[in-house]
């Protein structure tokens, strides 16, 4: 078994958009977020500019993994998120948007945020208010008190409640 060594999860909110945002033409586009395949992670690799190792966390009974599409686009992922469901909450391990979509020169923005949105939304679907919680890289800590609205609860634990859950969730989930 792969030894896991946990560094704390390291996106950036770059917009908090109305779902996706084409940063050329500023077009907005509505997602589908769904439980990924496993006929999905063949595209899902390092190859492809995925950072993560996805098929370890789709192989996490624990866990699961979820991919960020465009609602008339289907087969081009987004970003991918992997969450687990606690006793009280949701937990985040991972949340990763696909490699046209990091850097100066992605296509869209918004990914991380939607992400994000959604495992507050699915927090509120599972009957645990919002909450939402994650280990931070620490130097993104005060990036996602200032982006998310997230709590800086001790050492690298952040925490989404209610209230900002609320906010993310309004955000990208209008409907």
């Amino acid at each position: 078994m792969k030894k896991l060594t946990y560094k704390g999860l390291n996106f950036r909110i770059d917009k908090l958009t109305n779902s996706i945002e084409n940063l050329v033409t500023g077009d907005s586009f509505k997602t589908t977020i769904s439980l990924i395949s496993k006929a999905d992670l063949k595209s899902v690799t390092k190859k492809s500019d995925w950072v993560f190792d996805w098929k370890f966390e789709f192989d996490q009974p624990e866990r699961e993994v979820y991919k960020l599409t465009i609602e008339n686009n289907l087969s081009v992922i987004q970003g991918l998120i992997s969450l687990e469901i606690k006793s009280d909450h949701i937990y985040m391990h991972l949340v990763e948007s696909a490699g046209f979509n990091k850097g100066r020169n992605k296509m869209y923005a918004g990914v991380p945020g939607n992400l994000v949105a959604f495992a507050c939304r699915l927090s509120f679907q599972r009957g645990f208010d919002g909450n939402v919680s994650f280990i931070s890289k620490t130097q993104l800590i005060d990036h996602y008190i200032k982006t998310l609205g997230a709590l800086h609860f001790g050492g690298r634990v952040m925490i989404i409640e209610k209230k900002a859950a609320l906010i993310l969730i309004e955000q990208y989930f209008k409907n």
